[in-house]
């Protein structure tokens, strides 16, 4: 099975570990993950102005690209799966603004493609169960707390990845993997997101409540799906006292935690790139 692929920018830069932890997965599960053979920046952020239909030509640019290789495109970066699929929703329902969009790139889309993250293909079409079967080394005793942030699910209407009320694909893949779940209040907050171009100190303080929320529940890890809230919830460490309530915590993509229950070779998970070593809490486990 192939999937058409959407990497995005940072996956392709500062974040390829994500990328690449991601591939290899997937054909030590059954699948190949085909990067589009065209693609550009989506642009980083839905815009929310309902006048500015021009911020919404780089996104429809990469799902026509996606089109025509297939009915689906996945891809890996919550922000790239935020603005992807609401702005294939607005292609799709607004005539006058797909309209306005299709003449700009010269190009006819009516907003037909399927977007999806490639959690739910882990979970809608290879199958936690499948996966907790292909484990080769069951990551036992470590306690994750699963950090959604809140471009992965919102606005919950449009996304639709999961229940707004308590939502559980993040730790059932993490039961699949041998993991205990921790669950916390802060897991579907905002980490500060962009404002770490502008406002450190506020994005210290957002961070540092996810932080200190996962570790009063036990968590000794966190695990996300979104470069930027990695880059807050590690530099924000660096910013508190001692770490998050005293200890630094790793802060590791699913897919590099998926890549080591899976056995594959550490050499890319990109383990290296990440601020706090997740090594040492592995040997503590007899992992």
């Amino acid at each position: 099975m192939k999937i058409p692929y959407y990497p995005g920018c940072t996956l392709n830069t500062v974040a390829k570990g994500f990328d690449t932890s991601a591939r290899e997965s997937a054909v030590l599960l059954g699948f190949e993950l085909k990067e589009l053979n065209q693609w550009n920046c989506c642009g980083a952020a839905f815009p929310l102005t309902p006048d500015n239909v021009m911020g919404l030509t780089a996104p429809t640019k990469v799902l026509v690209n996606a089109r025509k290789e297939g009915d689906t495109v996945t891809t890996l970066c919550s922000v790239c799966y935020n603005v992807l699929k609401r702005t294939n929703k607005v292609v799709k329902d607004d005539k006058e603004k797909r309209s306005v969009v299709n003449t700009f790139i010269e190009e006819e889309y009516d907003g037909s493609l399927n977007v999806i993250h490639y959690l739910e293909v882990l979970r809608d079409k290879i199958g936690f169960d499948k996966i907790k079967a292909a484990i080769k080394r069951p990551l036992k005793g470590i306690k994750a707390g699963a950090y959604y942030g809140c471009m992965l699910l919102r606005p919950f209407e449009d996304m639709g990845i999961d229940k707004a009320d308590g939502p559980t694909i993040f730790e059932d893949l993490l039961k699949a993997l041998g993991c205990e779940p921790v669950e916390f209040p802060n897991k579907i907050e905002c980490c500060g997101a962009h404002l770490a171009m502008g406002n450190e100190d506020v994005v210290t303080k957002l961070s540092g409540s996810v932080l200190s929320s996962a570790k009063n529940r036990g968590a000794e890890i966190i695990v996300t799906s979104c470069p930027l809230c990695q880059y807050n919830l590690e530099k924000s460490q660096k910013g508190l006292e001692g770490g998050a309530g005293g200890t630094q915590m790793p802060i590791l993509y699913f897919t590099q935690l998926l890549g080591l229950a899976l056995g594959q070779d550490e050499g890319t998970l990109g383990l290296e790139k990440n601020l706090f070593d997740v090594k040492q809490l592995l040997k503590e486990r007899g992992i």
